[in-house]
């Protein structure tokens, strides 16, 4: 005879599909981090030289391997970037959250037990 999951057990794999259904919704995801900083341009005679500097100009700094690349953001896309930064750390809240229910299910020996239907 099968016992039948704990109520802790049933609420942990509910949160864990509730979780899960959150990972489609993060279609614009950026790994990165955003500023703003003002610049000169190459004209000598441009008010930059002389303290009026460009800006503030927005940029997303992201990081592969050991290089990190600066990629200017337009004003127009500055709020869709903003988003896609915010939900990547929504998705590190998420990975942090599995992480602790399936160690959880793993102590309760059901880690490896399908989810029921």
């Amino acid at each position: 005879m099968a016992r039948s999951p704990s109520k802790k057990i049933k609420t942990l794999r509910e949160e864990r599909r509730q979780l899960l259904e959150d990972l489609p919704t993060l279609g614009r995801l950026l790994r990165g981090s955003y500023f703003e900083r003002f610049s000169t341009c190459s004209r000598p005679s441009c008010p930059c030289h002389r303290g009026q500097r460009h800006g503030p100009r927005a940029y997303l700094a992201v990081t592969t391997g050991r290089r990190q690349r600066q990629h200017y953001v337009p004003r127009s896309q500055q709020l869709a970037v903003s988003e896609g930064i915010r939900q990547y750390h929504r998705l590190l809240t998420i990975v942090d959250r599995l992480t602790a229910i399936n160690l959880e299910l793993m102590r309760g020996g059901v880690l490896d037990e399908p989810d029921p239907g």
